[in-house]
């Protein structure tokens, strides 16, 4: 059985028929595609069941199952991974190999830094870069010559493409941070929110996406069979599929940690990480931890730091910690350490002030 392309379903909401969010505009490009080689898109359309009608209409949709359909007609057809977007044509089968050149990096940093390098022997049109800025990681796309009426389905394809192979190649979640373009806002511009988690923002170069970089640290978890299956069906290739997120617990720890007063509740957590509480209870129950657990923790932490290091008084301790009232605190002090605040202060070195 052929390898399918790795290119991912535009709208990325489900597998079957589903809800018809993809804009008709993405469309329009591949219909573009085939009139640049002079063929006919007929066939492609008709297997998508997508009248010829509904190309006049801009505000049609079309559902992800109806994407995946006529992007893979039209590959094959037109023999181009990259649907037109760029000066010279991607055989069939070249986002395969640059995703088996990746996958023996031993973990995703570096395997995608290695898409990245390898992209731009096959397309010179663009050059994707990965960048690391303090907490936060970017891959980001230069553009080096005009890409013309297909620029927006090059730009979401492309980004969507790496960004869908990353959270496969760790079998994990990863939540965007935001999304930039460099067009105005199109008028499908709701899409988005689908296509990318996170805020997305336009008339802002270059197009980029933005994503916590400690996933780069994070080890493959795929090997050449599993890259072999994957290939089969390559064009849904989708983050929304994933409900793990492998860094769920370094990332609510750390909001607890450094956002105290934007995490009281689950709530307020589940907002700050865009997530809904159902979400978030179950995604840390996934991971073998629960919310309770890991405030108890950090404010275990708060509290053992502020006794140790300072000699404030055990009410405002209390207060720092997190808790509501000084009884509260002494009673979740002495379950994780058998002794009231005062006395483990007393048992440590002397507290500065």
């Amino acid at each position: 059985m052929p390898s399918r392309p790795l290119h991912p379903a535009l709208a990325g909401v489900s597998l079957t028929a589903g809800p018809a969010l993809t804009p008709i505009a993405f469309v329009k490009a591949i219909v573009q595609a085939y009139a640049d080689q002079h063929k006919d898109p007929a066939k492609a359309l008709a297997l998508a069941h997508i009248a010829p009608a509904d190309l006049a209409d801009p505000a049609a949709r079309i559902s992800a199952a109806q994407m995946e359909r006529i992007s893979g007609a039209a590959m094959q057809e037109l023999d181009d991974e990259a649907l037109g977007w760029f000066s010279r044509r991607l055989p069939w089968g070249s986002y395969g190999m640059l995703a088996r050149a990746s996958i023996s990096a031993p973990s995703l940093g570096l395997a995608l830094q290695r898409w990245c390098r390898h992209h731009g022997l096959i397309a010179d049109d663009i050059t994707l870069q990965l960048t690391v800025a303090g907490d936060t990681a970017t891959l980001c796309i230069t553009e080096h010559r005009s890409l013309g009426d297909l620029r927006e389905f090059c730009l979401v394809s492309v980004l969507r493409n790496i960004h869908g192979l990353a959270c496969w190649l760790i079998d994990s979640r990863i939540p965007l941070q935001g999304a930039q373009f460099p067009f105005a806002a199109p008028r499908h511009q709701d899409v988005y929110g689908v296509l990318f988690s996170g805020p997305s923002v336009f008339n802002t170069a270059p197009a980029a996406i933005r994503f916590d970089a400690r996933y780069l640290a994070l080890p493959l978890r795929r090997d050449e069979a599993a890259l072999q299956q994957m290939l089969q069906r390559a064009l849904p290739l989708t983050v929304l599929q994933y409900r793990r997120d492998r860094l769920l617990v370094q990332r609510v720890r750390q909001a607890l940690l450094t956002q105290p007063d934007q995490s009281h509740n689950a709530d307020d957590l589940a907002a700050l990480l865009k997530l809904s509480p159902r979400t978030l209870h179950r995604q840390l129950k996934d991971e073998g931890a629960s919310l309770q657990a890991l405030k108890d923790e950090v404010r275990q932490s708060r509290a053992l730091a502020l006794l140790l290091r300072t000699s404030r008084p055990i009410k405002q301790v209390a207060q720092g910690a997190g808790f509501q009232n000084e009884k509260s605190f002494i009673r979740a002090f002495r379950g994780w350490t058998g002794m009231s605040p005062a006395a483990f202060r007393r048992s440590g070195p002397p507290a500065r002030t």
